[in-house]
């Protein structure tokens, strides 16, 4: 394929959140010999209406994504028109496709701005390498998808990109076939199927593994209802005519959650971006995983809330806590349990319920018996690997400090435990990469700057508990 005369257009997806393939135009496209000539005037009426009403719904989504605020309820009422027509053409056309095995057209839902309706070969086709290298030269011949892929998502964000954004398509799925020179197959020499990147981060995150809520392809600050008050229960008498005197209505406000920029790099050799490599293209997705991951964990668990920091669960108001002593304690049992207690006696014991440790407190924990000289038991127990602390999962992250200090203590850790569900990690856009050829120019390296807009916020500080001075 060349490249050079590489003229793909990404499609426009209405506000409703549908995107379209290419429909094929031609009668020849959809023929096949019928025995009777009224079947294929039949077929040619239903691909003619069928055209003719995908157009109509393409059209009624570009007025949706145009429309000022005055028009866009009379716009949106077109498309929903729009839609049921073509739905009405699609199940016409469905039966005959399945006979002349031509696979149904069907629209695709599509609730992130940033899925900008890359077609499954586009996607296997897209190099995140490749506009890294684009981006370090300045060439973007050979990277003409990724440069219009890039250039859509700053349209519809109104925002530019510091170096080129990523879509959600290629954040959510990645596959290359051997073989195959459409989806740059000749470059691979086994196949490979690429994970995730958006799962990458996902696994990578210690919140996420504690059970704490992931919201992606947010747009425009959030704001979650809370309930921070129950009404009040009262009896009433059936004879003494006694009433209900004082209010009963429960109080409720608002969490908010707005974009905070996150930033994280990765050094890698200027020859290995060189290479034509899905391996290379792996490798760069799984550094940028890891270490963004990192720094999102690390402002969920201990955030301070200075912007720009998201504020995490320790610096909570409301979060319980266990104290080990004035200087700090080697935790016992009764402190892990006590955790636990902390949360059930605020109600909040339900959900996702977890602790997060770093890894000297798992050794700790590991050789440390739940009561000296009386019991075998240690406080890590090997045989339950879901649930290895006080029957709960537990989850090793040295995002955890172990570097906390409290009067003549230091080197003191952290130990949470909640249900992590009222943890809300909130993502908008897409990643923004940014190559910079000169840091590490001397060395031979490009650094790869990776910007992500998120926010942590927590429902209910009641549903965690900590104690920050461990000994391990």
């Amino acid at each position: 394929m060349d490249r050079r005369k590489h003229g793909r257009r990404i499609e426009v997806q209405a506000a409703q959140g549908l995107s379209f393939h290419p429909i094929a135009q031609t009668k020849a496209a959809h023929q096949r010999p019928f025995p009777c000539a009224d079947k294929e005037r039949n077929m040619s009426d239903r691909v003619t209406q069928f055209n003719t009403a995908g157009q109509a719904l393409a059209d009624a989504a570009n007025a949706v994504r145009e429309a000022s605020d005055e028009d866009l309820a009379g716009a949106q009422a077109k498309f929903l028109v729009a839609n049921e027509e073509f739905q009405r053409c699609s199940t016409n056309m469905a039966a005959e496709d399945e006979a002349r095995a031509v696979a149904p057209f069907t629209p695709r839902p599509v609730t992130d701005p940033n899925l900008v309706g890359l077609s499954d070969g586009e996607t296997r086709d897209y190099s995140l390498v490749r506009a890294i290298r684009a981006q370090m030269t300045g060439d973007w011949s050979d990277a003409g998808l990724e440069r219009e892929a890039s250039d859509e998502i700053a349209k519809r964000l109104s925002k530019t990109a510091g170096g080129f954004f990523v879509p959600t398509e290629i954040q959510q799925k990645r596959a290359m076939t051997s073989g195959d020179a459409t989806f740059a197959g000749d470059l691979i020499q086994t196949t490979v199927l690429g994970s995730s990147f958006i799962e990458l981060l996902r696994h990578r995150l210690a919140v996420v593994q504690a059970g704490a809520t992931y919201l992606g392809g947010l747009t425009g600050n959030i704001a979650i209802p809370r309930q921070t008050a129950a009404g009040t229960f009262y009896w009433v008498g059936a004879t003494d005519n006694s009433v209900i005197t004082a209010a009963s209505n429960p109080t409720v406000d608002q969490v908010t959650m707005t974009p905070h920029v996150g930033g994280a790099y990765t050094d890698i050799g200027r020859s290995l971006i060189l290479q034509s490599s899905v391996d290379v293209e792996n490798m760069v997705r799984n550094d940028l995983a890891k270490i963004i991951a990192l720094g999102i964990d690390a402002a969920a668990l201990s955030g301070s809330g200075t912007p720009p920091v998201p504020k995490g669960i320790a610096s909570q108001s409301s979060v319980g806590s266990v104290v080990g002593g004035t200087n700090g304690a080697a935790p016992t049992w009764a402190n892990i349990v006590g955790l636990e207690t902390a949360v059930a006696a605020a109600d909040a014991d339900l959900g996702s319920m977890a602790y997060i440790v770093n890894a000297k407190t798992r050794g700790y924990l590991k050789s440390t018996p739940k009561v000296a000289t009386y019991s075998a038991a240690m406080m890590w127990d090997n045989s339950s690997p879901d649930a290895p602390v006080n029957g709960y999962k537990t989850v090793v992250s040295n995002q955890v400090r172990s570097t906390l200090t409290k009067a003549s203590g230091s080197g003191l850790s952290e130990i949470f435990f909640g249900n992590f569900a009222d943890l809300i990690i909130g993502q908008w856009g897409t990643l923004d990469i940014l190559v910079d050829p000169y840091t590490g120019g001397t060395a031979g390296t490009v650094r790869i700057i990776a910007l992500q807009d998120v926010d942590v916020c927590v429902r209910h500080g009641e549903s965690f508990a900590r104690m920050a001075d461990a000994v391990c």
